[in-house]
Formats: C-alpha cells, sequence, structure tokens
C-alpha cells in the first residue's frame, strides 16, 4: 500500500484543511531524539490553554491559580498516548503497583531563551529529561526539552546541564497547578527528576501506546478517501 503520508490524496487533504495538532502533525522522523512539539501555554499566559481532542483547536481549560503561572513553554508530543507502556514504565521505575496511563498526549515543556508570546504554534524540540509525575493513579509524565538551535539551551544535552533553580521551578509548578487555594495535601506527586535516556524511553512507550490506540488511522481514511 503506497505510504499516506506521501499519497497525492493526502497532499491535497493538507491543502484544504487544517491537520489535528495531536493526530494531523507528524512527531518526527527522529524521535525520540528530536519530536515535533504542539505549544499550548506560555510563561505569559494567565489561563491555561489545551486542546480540545475532537476538534483539534485550543479550549480554555482554567484560570492559573493566583500566580502559579508556567514557568516555560508547555504543550504536547503530537501522536502519543499515555497507556499501557507508559504506565508499566512508571511501575517499574517507581516500585508501585495499579499506575495506569492518563489517557492524553505526552506532555512536554520546552526551555528557550526568547519570548514566544503565543501559544497554537509549533517547534522542534531535543528532549533532555523529564518528571515522573503521578496524578493520583495515572502516570503523568512532563517531558523536559530545549528548543532546537536556542541560543542559550539549545546545546544541552541532559537535564544535569540545566540550573537546579529552573528544574526546581518547574517541579513547583506542576506541584500545585491543580491545587485549590489552602489545601493541605497536593493532588500531584513527582517521583523522579530523570534524564535524557529515561526520557527517550517515555516518549517510545508513548509511541507505542498511540499506534495501539489509533494505529492505522492513515490508512483507513485513505480507504474512506478513496471509495467517496
Amino acid at each position: 500500500m503506497l505510504d499516506p503520508k506521501k499519497d497525492p490524496i493526502w497532499k491535497m487533504m493538507g491543502l484544504l484543511f487544517k491537520p489535528h495538532p495531536w493526530h494531523g502533525i507528524p512527531i518526527g522522523d527522529n524521535a525520540p531524539e528530536k519530536v515535533t512539539v504542539f505549544v499550548e501555554i506560555v510563561p505569559t499566559d494567565t489561563v491555561k490553554y489545551e486542546i480540545d481532542k475532537q476538534t483539534g483547536y485550543l479550549k480554555v481549560d482554567r484560570p492559573q491559580r493566583f500566580s502559579n503561572v508556567s514557568p516555560s513553554m508547555y504543550g504536547l508530543i503530537p501522536q502519543t498516548f499515555c497507556a499501557e507502556n507508559v504506565a508499566a514504565y512508571c511501575d517499574e521505575k517507581t516500585g508501585r503497583k495499579g499506575i495506569v496511563g492518563d489517557g492524553d498526549p505526552l506532555d512536554i515543556c520546552v526551555l528557550a531563551e526568547k519570548t514566544i508570546t503565543m501559544g497554537g504554534i509549533t517547534l522542534e524540540a531535543i528532549p533532555i529529561g523529564g518528571l515522573r509525575m503521578l496524578d493520583g493513579d495515572e502516570a503523568d509524565d512532563k517531558i523536559i526539552a530545549v528548543m532546537k538551535g536556542d541560543a542559550i539551551y539549545g546545546n544541552m544535552r541532559d537535564i544535569h546541564e540545566c540550573p537546579p533553580s529552573l528544574v526546581e521551578r518547574l517541579r513547583h509548578y506542576f506541584l500545585t497547578y491543580k491545587d485549590i487555594p489552602g489545601s493541605s495535601k497536593s493532588r500531584t506527586e513527582i517521583t523522579h527528576i530523570y534524564g535524557r535516556e529515561e526520557a527517550h524511553e517515555v516518549i517510545r512507550r508513548s509511541q507505542m501506546d498511540y499506534e495501539t490506540r489509533f494505529g492505522g488511522i492513515e490508512e483507513m481514511l485513505t480507504e474512506i478517501l478513496r471509495g467517496v
């Protein structure tokens, strides 16, 4: 069968319709070393945006809690999904049982020197590590990456090269971004801060989970379109 990405009908569809940020944008040929990122929020946003899974448009999720705004660009890695394979890796690394995937695309934070003032864009990023986060019994990893070609962060290849204060800001944000003001217990937990190799493994597993859940979607749509 002709590769759907090279099929003329898909090229035509790309001219007529906006691709879905999760399903229609490729992760990149060099993943997990380099990945495409769809940016949902930037550090100046006082509202948390996220994609609507059905339409692919950005929607308002909730206002940020008081002054708790994201320390970096934050978004998703297209064509990833957090399910059984991601959860099993979290089980293995934490020694806990009963963890499940959160059923969302894999989250990613992107460090950059330049001020990017809007979301809803794509960029290329180099994963350098991550935060192993649990939201209840759900694996909710946050990959940390640097924007490709960035003058300050672009040459970093592992999270241990980052200023500790920046990593701590990211950790603090995710430990508090869902909390109700005045609550004594955080809803989220970060069990580990891990480096590049573990980040690559999380991304690979999220690709496997995506293929299990959504694999064959392009071939199926190609057959449907050719039959119209």
